[in-house]
């Protein structure tokens, strides 16, 4: 099998470039539309690393609409029935994007990203640890890491900008940035999407131990689904089958990256350590097998 093209920036020329983000370039089409284009760059710890993974960009957009199809019934998304051919005429650029890119609608980006945990890990047990609870929510007494919550938790966290970290806050802070109604119609149904997601990929040997949402608001105030949504970018994703309570199992995301990037003498800012092509392809095949279980099984 052929190793897949690798895009670590996309040039599109009669396209504004409108940001570029840690995996994704966004380009203004017109007022009300954009077009994003899904990258192999990766970045871990907040820090953009040198080396694409291949095939990468391909995976979350395949993936990411997947899920946006499946989820139509709980939120509508942000995705525009648009031929890409039709914003990207010229065929060397649409060969460049295809396959990686999606025409989506103007939205207003809510300050929130949307959290939802259902299992012990990261960042929330390091919280539990210190202080029995993850974002303000209490959790019962002896938990382990790793182990599965009692139900979905929604832990929210600011949006920094590329180059910071973002920050996690309790329900009362992400209603002072959202609103009371917003900030209840983005947790209802971000435990929702997560629920139904969980038990789909369970099926498929695999399990969802937290993962990310982002919504935006249009111009009369309703919500949609945008982004990228249950992704090994944006999920933490374990093989059912070698998951057990008290470690950290193994991932078909970014985390095999993230611990060989331990193990070097590096502070974890930019500029980022160049990766071992070996390691670059191990990542590759993970996310592709996630693909393969989730959306080809």
């Amino acid at each position: 099998m052929n190793a897949p093209a690798v895009l670590y920036e996309s040039s599109l020329s009669h396209l504004t470039l409108r940001a570029r983000g840690k995996v994704r370039d966004i380009y203004d089409v017109d007022a009300d539309t954009m077009l994003i284009v899904t990258t192999d760059r990766l970045s871990a710890f907040d820090v953009i690393l040198p080396d694409a993974i291949p095939g990468k960009g391909k995976v979350l957009t395949a993936v990411s609409n997947f899920w946006f199809e499946m989820m139509r019934d709980v939120i509508p998304n942000h995705l525009l029935d648009i031929p890409l051919a039709q914003i990207v005429p010229d065929p060397v650029e649409l060969a460049q994007i295809e396959g990686r890119a999606i025409v989506v609608r103007k939205l207003q980006p809510l300050p929130v990203e949307a959290i939802v945990r259902g299992y012990l890990i990261g960042s929330g047990w390091k919280d539990y640890q210190k202080t029995g609870a993850v974002c303000g929510i209490v959790l019962p007494e002896g938990l382990r890491q790793a182990e599965q919550l009692p139900s979905p938790i929604f832990t929210p966290s600011t949006k920094a900008e590329v180059t910071a970290h973002d920050e996690n806050i309790n329900f009362e802070q992400a209603v002072a940035l959202m609103g009371q109604a917003v900030a209840e119609q983005v947790r209802g149904v971000s435990i929702a999407l997560y629920s139904r997601a969980a038990e789909y990929a369970k099926q498929r040997g695999i399990i969802i131990a937290d993962t990310k949402f982002e919504f935006g608001l249009d111009k009369t105030g309703k919500l949609y689904l945008i982004d990228e949504i249950l992704t090994p970018d944006s999920s933490r994703f374990w093989p059912a089958d070698q998951y057990q309570v008290g470690i950290s199992p193994p991932s078909f995301d970014k985390q095999f990256v993230r611990d060989y990037l331990e193990t070097l003498d590096w502070d974890k800012t930019a500029p980022g350590p160049k990766l071992p092509a070996e390691i670059a392809a191990y990542c590759s095949a993970k996310y592709q097998e996630a693909q393969a279980r989730l959306v080809n099984n």
